[in-house]
């Protein structure tokens, strides 16, 4: 293990970034908070604001990716679909299998300067807004569509929501995970189930889609939306990872297979574009025994670079907060009050715990539905 590598795996530095988010993250919610007053003087002016604002902490996370642990990423699609990347409204279809499937969206969207608008509207089931620390808390100001999974309940909330999205200033990357929750081999099994009784194809690499949000969402979009990305992701070498070995600075290499389908090829009646969509996930499911198999998808390859936006921004960041901090650390360490030390050290661990809980949102293990599980369902 190299120097650099050694030290990207070291606790306090990884908490000083713990600490950079957190506490910048806070400020921009604030900003957010503040920028509420536009909302009934100029909406779109609000909009605006808070995706540049949603970009400054989102860019940090893209940042760990590109710059701290140097994933690469690989397209496989041609260069006339990559040509259309951030000049059209446009669903995003991304197969739900890894804890960091969404941040390898995000460096792609970044890439094509999109990042403000993607990943933000995403028709999935969360934790309510409020009790997830600066991500829900963004989301919220981002007019995110949040749903409950019953959908008497969610039918109000979400055309209400995706009509207003329907006038967003700036191209939109609106993404659906359709298989409502991440992968795991015990899902895969209830799915499957389902899937029999419902006598549907089975599928290997992913769950039954669930055709009710992408049929919504098309429908509520008509006329917005001009096509829909079909985005089948995996890794290099079988690997599975994770937002921590991110941090710790772990190199991957993720391979996307991003297909174009203009809106207009797709069925407009819901059972017609229902069954579209059952179609387009045995394709995905191909997809995947084909680089199962092959260590590749099909078809020719591009590499965008990376910008240096993300970098700067967090250097931004860290400059504005941990000088004032490494400041404050050595007046508190030579001050020899046990005080002082006590709440310092009471600081750092509130600080760990909370970088924890936001990993903790990302892992498999703590994410999830009861998609099928009839027992689940009936203790919800």
């Amino acid at each position: 293990m190299g120097l650099i590598a050694y030290l990207k795996t070291q606790f306090v530095l990884q908490l000083l970034i713990g600490f950079v988010f957190v506490v910048s993250g806070l400020i921009i919610n604030f900003i957010q908070l503040c920028t509420c007053v536009l909302w009934p003087v100029d909406k779109q002016l609000y909009r605006r604001i808070n995706c540049r604002l949603a970009y400054s902490l989102w860019s940090q996370l893209v940042m760990l990716l590109e710059w701290w642990s140097c994933t690469e990423c690989t397209l496989y699609t041609d260069q006339a679909t990559v040509d259309m990347f951030g000049k059209e409204h446009v669903i995003i279809i991304l197969n739900h299998n890894f804890e960091i499937d969404f941040l390898c969206g995000w460096t792609m969207c970044e890439r094509f300067g999109v990042l403000g608008v993607s990943c933000l509207y995403a028709f999935r089931i969360l934790p309510p807004p409020l009790t997830v620390p600066l991500v829900g808390w963004t989301w919220y100001f981002l007019e995110i569509v949040f749903c409950k999974r019953k959908w008497e309940e969610d039918r109000e909330t979400v055309f209400g929501g995706l009509d207003r999205l329907r006038d967003y200033p700036e191209y939109m990357w609106f993404l659906l995970y359709c298989e409502g929750t991440r992968f795991t081999e015990k899902k895969h099994q209830i799915s499957m189930q389902v899937a029999k009784s419902k006598g549907l194809p089975k599928l290997k690499y992913h769950l039954l889609p669930r055709t009710k949000g992408f049929t919504t969402t098309l429908q509520c979009l008509k006329g917005t939306v001009s096509a829909v990305y079909d985005v089948t992701l995996n890794f290099k070498d079988k690997k599975n990872p994770t937002l921590l070995g991110i941090i710790n600075g772990e190199k991957y290499k993720a391979d996307m297979c991003i297909r174009r389908f203009p809106v207009e090829d797709i069925p407009q009646d819901e059972q017609e574009c229902s069954a579209w969509l059952h179609k387009l996930y045995q394709e995905k499911d191909a997809l995947q025994e084909h680089y199962d198999k092959e260590g590749c998808f099909p078809g020719s390859t591009i590499r965008p670079s990376r910008r240096p936006w993300p970098l700067l921004n967090f250097l931004f960041w860290a400059t504005l907060l941990l000088s004032p901090l490494i400041h404050f650390a050595y007046g508190v360490v030579f001050s020899g009050s046990p005080l002082l030390i006590i709440g310092f050290t009471l600081f750092l661990v509130v600080a760990f715990v909370a970088v924890r809980r936001l990993i903790g949102v990302t892992e498999v293990k703590k994410t999830g539905s009861s998609y099928g599980n009839q027992e689940a369902k009936k203790q919800n």
